[in-house]
């Protein structure tokens, strides 16, 4: 009896460290391993008053690589978010001058409009990829270079400055010495992660993404809910662009620059499958993380931008061929 338990330990070992468990944990022991590596070599790393840096610089591209996700769980993919969070930008900012330039006025309208911004900008997305039959990463590529496009219209190659106190107040006010735009942006993740795990529509976008011909069979109108995926993302891009005028104090073309790079690493790195159907809100929080402490770690030890760009390059190679099976054909949608 006992040498039957102890030749059962080595496969309960097996199973315990197997390839979907590695997959599963991986990014979380990355991100803790990279901090462990960054306060050996620089102490002042694990500090409070770096990790709020580093949160203040993550929020904005939190809220865009969770809007992204939406569109990656169903195996599609969205590249619209630089043009989606410039004309968000602007349009809030001009809404938010027109209306009297602070919170304290009716100048708060700006923001549930930008939110609708997000959402037509979004709609119109997946319209053009469903209705047109056109691939995802090709409609949504197209849509950001119009939106970038639209946003110099808009505002002429200028920067329009917010200078509320109030609105500043995101990054200026702090809670437990953080400030209140990492707060607004865990509240926004934590309807992200309720909208995945506790609505239909969230477990609509992984019965696509594991398998469109199957949801297809089971009636579900995926022609539908992939453009409500599509809005989905775009609020969450709004809602990016909301704290990156909070952060810098300025709504400008710009704005949006470097958001697709840094979301769709994070994406990835954080675990969630391109193919459609694997990860969520919290595997795209590490991998927010995990891309921001690599480019904070680098700064605090001196080493260049560049390499900061070759090691999240190498990152993302390792986490697609770790999660990727290489035997199927299908991969992005």
């Amino acid at each position: 009896m006992a040498t039957a338990r102890a030749l059962d330990l080595p496969t309960k070992l097996k199973k315990a460290i197997s390839r979907d468990t590695i997959i599963k944990w991986a990014p979380l022991l990355v991100l803790l391993i990279l901090m462990a590596f960054f306060t050996v070599i620089e102490p002042r790393f694990f500090s409070v008053r770096n990790f709020a840096r580093i949160l203040i610089a993550a929020s904005p591209a939190l809220m865009v690589a969770v809007g992204v996700t939406f569109v990656i769980i169903m195996g599609s993919i969205d590249l619209s978010m630089e043009g989606t969070v410039s004309v968000c930008a602007v349009s809030f900012a001009f809404c938010f001058m027109a209306l009297g330039g602070t919170l304290a006025s009716w100048a708060w309208i700006a923001l549930p409009f930008t939110l609708i911004i997000g959402a037509v900008v979004g709609g119109i997305n997946g319209l053009i990829h469903v209705k047109l039959k056109i691939p995802s990463f090709m409609a949504s590529l197209a849509l950001g270079f119009v939106g970038t496009g639209l946003a110099m219209v808009m505002t002429g190659g200028d920067r329009i400055r917010i200078e509320d106190e109030l609105y500043r107040s995101l990054l200026t006010e702090r809670i437990f010495n953080f400030p209140i735009m990492v707060y607004v942006a865990a509240l926004f993740l934590l309807v992200a992660w309720f909208v995945q795990s506790y609505t239909t529509l969230g477990r609509n976008f992984y019965a696509i993404g594991g398998g469109e011909d199957l949801a297809l069979a089971s009636g579900l109108n995926v022609n539908r809910i992939r453009i409500m995926g599509f809005m989905l993302a775009g609020i969450f891009f709004a809602v990016g662009a909301l704290l990156a005028v909070g952060r810098i104090g300025i709504a400008e073309t710009a704005t949006g620059n470097n958001f697709m790079f840094l979301s769709i690493t994070a994406v990835v790195v954080g675990g969630t499958a391109l193919w459609g159907g694997i990860g969520g809100a919290w595997n795209t929080l590490i991998g927010v993380l995990i891309v921001f402490v690599i480019g904070n770690g680098m700064v605090v030890i001196g080493l260049p931008s560049y390499a900061q760009d070759g090691v999240l390059g190498l990152l993302v190679i390792i986490a697609v061929i770790l999660s990727t099976n290489r035997k199927s054909i299908s991969f992005v949608k």
